[in-house]
């Protein structure tokens, strides 16, 4: 694995270790192609920003320290600038312009939230765990419209919905959905390395089995919150068998899509 186009910053406040840092682990690993996909600056009409996000008077820093990594290890790596975004359909169009204007090169599509986050619905993160069969068939529904839009290279940790309900079918049924988008649209599903690392409820077992059924493009992401693990080598090893053992259709390096 030469690529990864999910790598997070400081900016975001749970994040650790600058840029560079990163840009050294990556080419140390053997990387030669990698993207800053920091969470996307959002501030909202009645001046709330999320914290998780790059702070909307941080980003000329942002974009600043991304250019001069890209100018200085030119000969040794590749480095892209991009984006990990929500799909808010009333702020959707607001938020590529101005990924646009930032100079991204690509979006992931990571659905933390899919109800604007500075509304008390809209606070709890889909990684919390949730009985709610709604809540997930509405968080499928956001991601597949994301999908649509032909503006993400990729869906980031498509299974981060943390759905406890005992009832199977009803996941089955949603994860179905994703997965025939995917393979419709193709648009790549990640396989999200943070989710090994720290042994979250994903990746999840039944989510990949039906995406491998459908046959869906399949691509890896470190989703690298530290340095050390711009390279992961560990998580590289438990993917691959994940692919081995469900027969997944593992692509690679994902395309990017252009932000139109």
């Amino acid at each position: 694995m030469n690529y990864n186009f999910h790598t997070h910053t400081y900016h975001c406040s749970h994040a650790t270790g600058t840029p560079e840092e990163y840009v050294l682990r990556a080419i140390e690993g053997g990387i030669t192609e990698m993207g800053f996909s920091d969470h996307f600056p959002l501030r909202f009409e009645d001046g709330t920003e999320n914290i998780a996000r790059v702070p909307v008077r941080d980003v000329p820093t942002h974009l600043a320290e991304i250019a001069e990594l890209k100018e200085k290890y030119k000969k040794k790596i590749k480095i892209y600038l991009g984006f990990e975004m929500e799909y808010y359909a009333d702020y959707f169009e607001a938020m590529k312009a101005k990924a646009k204007e930032y100079g991204a090169e690509y979006l992931l599509l990571g659905e933390h939230y899919f109800i604007p986050e500075n509304t008390p619905e809209g606070r709890m993160h889909t990684s919390k765990p949730t009985a709610d069969e709604q809540r997930l068939v509405r968080y499928t529904d956001a991601v597949i419209e994301g999908m649509r839009t032909g503006a993400f290279t990729y869906v980031a940790h498509p299974d981060v919905l943390n759905f406890t309900k005992d009832n199977n079918e009803l996941y089955k049924a949603q994860a179905r959905r994703i997965a025939e988008a995917s393979l419709s649209l193709d648009i790549p599903l990640e396989i999200n390395f943070l989710g090994i690392r720290d042994h979250r409820h994903y990746p999840r077992a039944l989510f990949w089995q039906v995406v491998a059924e459908i046959g869906s493009p399949v691509t890896f992401g470190f989703d690298a919150h530290s340095a050390d693990v711009a390279y992961d080598p560990q998580s590289i090893k438990v993917a691959k068998k994940m692919v081995s053992d469900l027969g997944l259709n593992y692509i690679g390096r994902p395309i990017f899509r252009p932000i139109l």
